[in-house]
């Protein structure tokens, strides 16, 4: 069995607040899940999900340069209609689980 590496990778998780009724943030919904799907699709999105209290949706993203996340965040239809903003914490991925070895690009193969 092969030891867990421990190489640093910058990696995020994005906190999505709304910031407008959730009348207003449920009609531009539709639009949303379709700009996360994307996300998903380009590989950029890993894991998101309902925030319990601290964010309305919290967003787990793989390492990418910080200027590309923060205008992708920026694209996002919730931000556009201004509805909702994002927290973004940064962190140095130093560990990574076996079933996640495949999207720290840090880790050499």
């Amino acid at each position: 069995m092969r030891a867990l590496a421990f190489y640093p990778a910058n990696m995020y998780i994005a906190l999505l607040t709304h910031t407008a009724p959730e009348t207003e943030v449920d009609y531009a919904l539709p639009d949303h899940s379709d700009w996360v799907r994307k996300q998903f699709t380009q590989g950029l999105f890993l894991v998101c999900g309902k925030g319990n209290g601290v964010a309305d949706q919290v967003i787990l993203v793989r390492s990418v340069l910080r200027g590309k996340l923060d205008a992708v965040l920026a694209s996002d239809p919730f931000v556009v209609q201004r509805l909702a903003r994002y927290d973004v914490i940064e962190f140095t991925a130093t560990r990574t689980a076996r079933e996640l070895l495949a999207i720290n690009e840090a880790i050499a193969s």
